[in-house]
């Protein structure tokens, strides 16, 4: 204890730390370095933003390839250990599962908010006025800048309406995988419909764990199509291939005999014992299919093994069978059919069967898949489907993930239908504002109003860049234009190599969704906050030995 109190003064902050800390402080010690450290995940993330972004190639580290443009499965599979650059990576992902889109824009915009500050603090500025002005600025932003946009555009009036939904999810598929969004956002909009409660009464709504992708190997995109109900990547196990109007019954166990929880012996003294012995089993068996039978099931899923003698006995009865070995799996057809999964083999009851309109085995790309499917209006399925084709693994893949974020943004119009203009133009429109409020403020605090309106010309300059237009000129003609009172002007990705083009278009014609960009720069702003208020840097020693201990620099 009397060694412990033992405080050298001269030793400073690592005289009272345990040996084997780290500790950094100031301005150069501590923020400088967090302000790099989210300068580059910013720069990472930023060459995929928009239509004519990037793809990344992450190999993560169990040696799987990842190739997408989607920011937040880039971030996720980085694997960032810096403490600063970790909170950018939270705030995306915070993003991702709140709408599902607009990842980008949170870690994009963040990092250039952090990047002006450095010009700030050579300028003599402390963090504390960088942080006060960066709050005003962006409380201005969101309550009294950004609601007067989203009347510009005319909002989703009708959840239910195809055309509708088709008109928001259009754009976010754009800017995931451009070239596909006319093939996949009606699909998706076919999903999400097809999950939607019936009623006609109250806001539109669904769950988007209600809407699955099947993703089979080989074809064309334009193959991909959307089923109501379930898609099983297997063949069934019996001859029949097909039923309509059949009830499911769904065992999460396997149908087998049941082994004994205790060991036994059976002593056989002939053949004749064996005999017997055999015949016992396929009479227990035959009368546990015979009573799943004659309760009117016309299909049995098993989420277990499937004994020889049970498909025997359930070919003789007439009825299909289908394995499924994924528990996940197993719950969504209970989903899609209405049904109970039993933990127990035997006849169920009417309350534990499900339903299913139409149930067959189909050939698709070479492989035999199982569909569930159920007609139109019918109360009985609460899932929806998209049989995805596409020519690679990771077009497949990308693909889902863009299909992921079609359904999210679907999910919130409907919780909120109001639209922005897209294609940088919001945030040119609110660049121009916000340095008009910097002119109206006094004191230190309009450096950083000023540097957070610069730092909103990030989006329109890098769709510019990403489509290999001269951002410098786009940003010339884009300012001019709203300048002009052309609010709804935004960057024209079609413009290269059309000569004499500015690459502006005065009207754009991509929308996005209100909810979507205002969380996006909320997050934004509150990460890059975060980051600013932290003066020092503390770490101890990692456990283990034998390591490196820390992993910032």
């Amino acid at each position: 204890m009397a060694q412990s109190m033992a405080y050298n003064q001269a030793a400073g902050i690592g005289g009272m730390l345990k040996k084997g800390h780290r500790a950094m402080e100031g301005l150069e010690g501590a923020t400088l370095r967090n302000v790099e450290a989210c300068q580059e995940i910013s720069t990472i993330t930023r060459t995929s933003l928009g239509p004519n972004g990037m793809n990344k190639l992450v190999v993560n580290h169990l040696g799987k390839i990842i190739v997408t443009s989607d920011c937040a499965t880039i971030v996720k599979s980085l694997e960032i250990e810096h403490p600063a650059a970790r909170m950018l990576q939270l705030a995306a992902e915070a993003q991702d599962f709140e709408c599902g889109d607009g990842t980008n824009l949170v870690v994009s915009f963040a990092g250039e908010l952090l990047a002006q500050t450095v010009d700030l603090f050579r300028m003599g500025l402390h963090p504390s006025d960088v942080v006060s002005g960066y709050s005003k600025a962006g409380d201005k932003l969101l309550d009294d800048f950004l609601p007067p946009m989203a009347q510009l555009v005319r909002p989703m009036t009708d959840g239910r309406a195809k055309e509708e939904l088709v008109r928001v999810v259009k754009p976010v598929l754009a800017a995931k995988y451009l070239g596909s969004e006319d093939i996949l956002a009606p699909l998706v909009a076919e999903a999400c419909l097809g999950t939607m409660s019936s009623s006609s009464t109250g806001p539109a709504s669904f769950s988007v764990e209600s809407v699955r992708v099947a993703k089979i190997l080989g074809g064309d995109i334009s193959q991909s199509h959307v089923v109501h109900g379930f898609v099983a990547l297997r063949g069934l196990e019996t001859t029949l291939t097909s039923a309509t109007d059949a009830k499911v019954v769904v065992f999460g166990c396997g149908i087998e005999a049941s082994a004994t929880e205790a060991k036994g012996t059976v002593l056989m003294k002939n053949a004749d014992d064996l005999k017997s012995y055999n015949r016992s089993e396929e009479k227990k068996m035959e009368e546990v299919i015979k009573s799943i039978a004659d309760s009117g099931v016309k299909v049995c899923v098993a989420g277990g093994t499937v004994s020889e003698m049970a498909l025997h006995f359930i070919e003789r009865y007439g009825m299909l069978c289908l394995k499924i070995g994924s528990k996940w799996e197993l719950r969504r057809l209970c989903v899609a059919t209405g049904a109970t999964a039993l933990v127990r083999l035997g006849a169920p009851t009417p309350d534990e069967m499900g339903h299913c309109d139409s149930i067959c085995q189909r050939e698709v790309g070479g492989r035999p898949v199982t569909i569930f499917s159920q007609s139109e209006g019918s109360k009985t399925s609460k899932l929806s489907t998209i049989v995805l084709r596409a020519s690679t693994s990771s077009v497949l893949a990308d693909l889902e993930r863009a299909i992921d974020d079609g359904v999210h943004a679907a999910k919130t119009a409907c919780k909120d239908g109001k639209l922005v203009p897209g294609a940088g133009a919001t945030e040119m429109e609110m660049a121009l504002k916000v340095r008009a409020f910097a002119d109206t403020c006094p004191g230190l605090d309009q450096y950083a109003i000023r540097a957070f309106g610069k730092a909103l010309e990030v989006v329109p300059r890098t769709l510019a860049e990403n489509a290999g237009l001269d951002q410098s000129i786009v940003l010339a003609a884009l300012g001019a234009a709203h300048a002009g009172g052309k609010l709804s002007a935004g960057v024209d990705i079609d413009a290269m190599g059309i000569t004499g083009a500015s690459g502006v278009m005065d009207q754009t014609s991509v929308l996005d969704l209100y909810y979507t960009k205002a969380s996006a720069l909320k997050l934004a702003i509150d990460a890059a906050l975060t980051v600013l208020r932290v003066d020092q840097i503390i770490m101890s020693k990692q456990s283990g030995g034998g390591g490196v201990g820390g992993g910032m620099v």
